[in-house]
């Protein structure tokens, strides 16, 4: 047994607190039961959890996405604003895999750090179980990571894992997309979670205090708006009639985005007078002189989650969403693509 001698080592002098750890652990229990599903066997506190698929899928099939929140957290650490930035992460796994039709069975999370602030990592994984509970996700577990020297102290970053559940026969994948089917937009809250660079160098240029009064928030509080979940209400959409193809808007914009769900030979046609925008989006084009078309590939510009349907169902699929709390809005048409175009243009 060695003697340790006045110059002993330990692991909280070399920067890591494992009683901060444990200490946050139990501070986030509370949160993650909160989100537990009757599938769930064993969840936080073990070396993995167990989830059951259960027994109301004949023919099930994992849909798994992985995202993170980029460089918005740079913005929540500029303000100290920790509380939202939970909810964009399982926003963005959670929305992904639910384009295939899938519904969200559990999430896991992946907090990075130099020196754990167990007030911060709290927040934030507090917002994570909130957004759990909006997707009707159960947070199963995650790692929380104190890595002095790779993370300045005060910085953090997030990875976030969502896997889902869908029938077979229910994939949807886009291929029964045609010509004359109606493009149905869902608002976003913002910018979501992408673009965040550029927004920054927008901030930055302009030299806007993000404190300051707008849009009856602050500057601030309307770009680290939420990212919007979509689960329910297009679950619920889904259970009523058929939907032929969806694309997330993410990085990319709508440009980059609703060509993921085409089949070649095909083209959204978007009419940009069908929805409005949310003011934030004209300050950041106005600040940072950006044209229309760096807008659309960058920014989501007010839509956050696009729907294809057959003609006849567009309205009831706008009644359904309206119904699930969420506002849906033509916003274009499926045509066959014209020679030398894009497969999505906005006009």
């Amino acid at each position: 047994m060695i003697d340790p001698g006045p110059n002993s080592l330990s692991y909280r002098e070399s920067g890591v607190d494992i009683d901060a750890g444990d200490a946050l652990v139990e501070r986030i229990k509370p949160f993650a039961k909160r989100t537990m599903r009757p599938e769930v066997l064993a969840g936080i506190g073990g070396f993995g959890a167990l989830v059951e698929i259960g027994k109301r899928f004949k023919d099930p099939v994992l849909v798994a996405g992985t995202d993170g929140v980029g460089t918005k957290l740079l913005l929540a650490l500029a303000l100290n604003r920790h509380d939202t930035v939970g909810i964009d992460l399982v926003a963005m796994s959670v929305n992904d895999v639910l384009v295939q039709g899938a519904e969200p069975l559990f999430f896991l999370d992946y907090f990075a750090c130099g020196k754990l602030d167990v007030d911060v990592a709290a927040s934030v994984i507090k917002g994570i179980a909130q957004g759990c509970e909006e997707a009707g996700c159960a947070l199963i577990g995650g790692e929380t990571a104190e890595m002095p020297g790779m993370y300045p102290d005060g910085k953090y970053d997030l990875a976030g894992f969502a896997v889902g559940v869908v029938e077979k026969s229910g994939i949807i994948d886009g291929r029964s997309i045609a010509a004359g089917d109606v493009v149905i937009g869902i608002a976003s809250s913002g910018p979501h979670s992408n673009g965040f660079s550029l927004i920054r160098r927008i901030v930055e240029q302009s030299g806007a205090d993000l404190r300051a009064p707008f849009d009856g928030v602050t500057l601030g509080a309307a770009l680290l708006a939420p990212t919007r979940i979509y689960v329910k209400p297009v679950l619920a959409l889904m259970h009523a009639l058929p939907v032929k193809g969806m694309a997330h808007i993410t990085g990319g914009g709508l440009l980059e985005n609703v060509p993921r769900m085409l089949q070649p030979g095909l083209q959204a046609r978007l009419t940009r007078s069908s929805w409005t925008r949310p003011p934030v989006f004209s300050w950041l084009q106005r600040h940072g002189n950006v044209a229309d078309e760096e807008m659309h590939r960058v920014f989501n510009c007010g839509i956050g989650m696009v729907l294809v349907v057959a003609s006849e169902h567009a309205d009831r699929a706008i009644k359904a969403l309206a119904d699930g709390g969420e506002r849906g809005l033509r916003i274009g048409t499926i045509v066959s693509l014209p020679a030398g175009e894009r497969p999505t243009i906005v006009v």
